[in-house]
């Protein structure tokens, strides 16, 4: 792993930050890589009295570039701003309160160079935390399986000029959430594929604690989900060719459109979730 603006990277990584000062050190900490790679720390104008001077202090190490906003944008600005201030062609995006996987950023680089016809290099990963599991995510980017529930990962290493052409991460509140989705959905919705990291390598570590920006989108899913509609017509309107192509098995074709798509989303579903969980439903291991 090397300082902030060693030559030539391939990639940068770039962490939004807005009041886990504590935890983005750990994030910084996590990223380790026997090649130069740019980081970027965003302070979306924190108002926790400890994050500033915690971020100063990463910024004071030489290991990162750390830009403020002198206001609050939301999740969308800051990843943009991080992603304007750096100039490697492949963008990881990290929330602060997670952590990069040793040696994973090199290998999914590796296999984006290997398939320059790719826009971005996903994979499984591990989530930490409340509980500890590998999430297994689906082999290839499938528009119809995106248009009715994202089940790709929030951190991902996304060509720059294949995620650029696309707008970058745009969707903005209020209310505020899915703008991993509303990238994904615009990923598919130009034709762009992807390639899995493969089951042998861990693309980063989630982790779960509190009320995460996700799980408090979903209590506006039903608005969230009409936006991201609205913005990817092209998607849905070419659903039916989308769900020909799609090799997801026959039932989920059926069952995806009537179980997710536009219908309220409530707070028991996470225990359901959990039960599925422990009987290894999208997920590969303890």
């Amino acid at each position: 792993m090397s300082a902030a603006g060693a030559p030539n990277p391939r990639v940068a990584v770039v962490i939004p930050c807005f009041n886990d000062g504590r935890l983005a050190g750990e994030a910084v900490a996590s990223i380790q890589e026997s090649e130069p790679v740019e980081i970027v720390v965003v302070d979306d104008a924190s108002t926790d009295p400890a994050t500033p001077p915690a971020l100063a202090e990463l910024a004071a190490s030489g290991r990162v570039r750390l830009l403020s906003h002198p206001e609050n944008r939301g999740l969308s600005q800051a990843r943009m701003t991080g992603v304007r201030a750096t100039t490697a062609p492949y963008v990881f995006p990290l929330d602060a309160d997670d952590q990069a996987v040793a040696g994973a950023l090199s290998q999914m680089a590796d296999l984006l160079d290997a398939h320059p016809e790719a826009a971005v290099c996903f994979g499984d990963y591990i989530e930490f935390g409340d509980h500890q599991l590998v999430r297994g995510v689906p082999d290839r980017l499938d528009p119809f399986r995106v248009a009715y529930i994202n089940e790709y990962p929030p951190s991902a290493l996304f060509r720059r000029d294949a995620l650029e052409a696309v707008g970058g991460w745009s969707l903005e509140g209020p209310p505020a959430g899915y703008e991993d989705w509303d990238v994904w959905m615009a990923l598919a919705e130009s034709g762009a594929t992807a390639v899995h990291a493969g089951p042998e390598l861990m693309i980063y570590r989630r982790r779960l604690h509190g009320t995460r920006m996700l799980t408090g989108s979903k209590r506006n899913h039903v608005t969230l989900y009409g936006r991201l509609r609205s913005r990817h017509r092209g998607l849905f309107a070419r659903i039916g060719d989308h769900r020909r192509a799609s090799d997801m098995p026959w039932w989920r074709k059926r069952l995806y459109p009537i179980v997710y798509g536009r219908r309220p989303r409530f707070a028991w579903e996470r225990h359901i979730k959990a039960a599925l969980d422990r009987h290894g439903v999208w997920t590969l291991r303890r």
